[in-house]
């Protein structure tokens, strides 16, 4: 990571994602969190499976924006090879409850 993340909640997700650590991820979301990608309101289990854990995700995150709940990065995973993705967030009581994501 080239960028100093500022919201812990932000923090503890990206961290997960580039350790490939599915138990932190969720403890870093809400209990009822929810994703959209490139607009499309996704199943968070299965997205998150797909696209994260089993194709071996990392993000490198290059900058930030909205007071950290924003941030653009080099998202690479087995599937698709890398590319260019912004990330918005929603942080309630210090978790993510929402995301979204898509090419940048």
């Amino acid at each position: 990571m080239t960028v100093q993340l500022t919201d812990p909640a932000i923090a503890a997700f990206v961290a997960a994602i580039n350790s490939g650590d599915k138990k932190a991820f969720f403890t870093a979301l809400t209990e009822n969190a929810t994703m959209s990608d490139d607009g499309t309101d996704r199943d968070l289990d299965a997205w998150t499976e797909k696209e994260i854990f089993s194709a071996n995700g990392h993000l490198d995150v290059e900058s930030l924006s909205d007071d950290g709940l924003s941030l653009t990065a080099v998202y690479t995973n087995s599937t698709w090879g890398s590319m260019r993705t912004r990330w918005s967030f929603t942080v309630t009581d210090g978790k993510v409850s929402h995301f979204e994501t898509g090419r940048a």
